[in-house]
């Protein structure tokens, strides 16, 4: 219902909006969210850590897992075939003698994931230490 004033002759409403209940409403959430905003805990988030390996490798082998799942070993610049099933004792016999040669995967990018991960579980079940993939840095 409109406010009514009665000066003068007749009665006329007043076109003006009261302003103070809107002006105590907004003063209350203000003080709310003053008072709360302390007590809210932001979301942590727990990330792994890489640390930087403190002995770059002396020597390193290279897996190399083809389209057609086929395995080459690149040791000091010599490319040999190898199979599946030798692969853990053809990888440790390149590492004789050299105490931290690490063994690097690199696998086309058509080549099913599952494959890797079977290269990456032999050299591990194998006892070697290093083990990790080779990406391509995005331009």
């Amino acid at each position: 219902m409109p406010a009514v004033s009665s000066r003068g002759r007749g009665r006329r409403t007043i076109n003006e909006i009261n302003m103070v209940p809107f002006i105590d409403v907004m003063l209350v959430l203000l003080i709310i969210f003053m008072v709360t905003a302390p007590m809210i805990t932001p979301s942590v988030i727990d990330l792994p850590s890489v640390g930087k390996a403190a002995k770059q490798p002396d020597q390193v082998i290279q897996i190399v897992v083809q389209k057609d799942g086929s395995l080459e070993m690149v040791n000091d610049a010599k490319t040999s075939k190898i199979n599946f099933d030798n692969l853990a004792n053809t990888v440790q016999l390149a590492q004789t003698g050299q105490t931290s040669s690490a063994v690097v995967i690199s696998a086309d990018r058509n080549v099913k994931y599952e494959m890797v991960v079977k290269v990456m579980d032999t050299l591990q079940r194998a006892g070697i230490q290093r083990v990790g993939l080779s990406v391509q840095l995005a331009p």
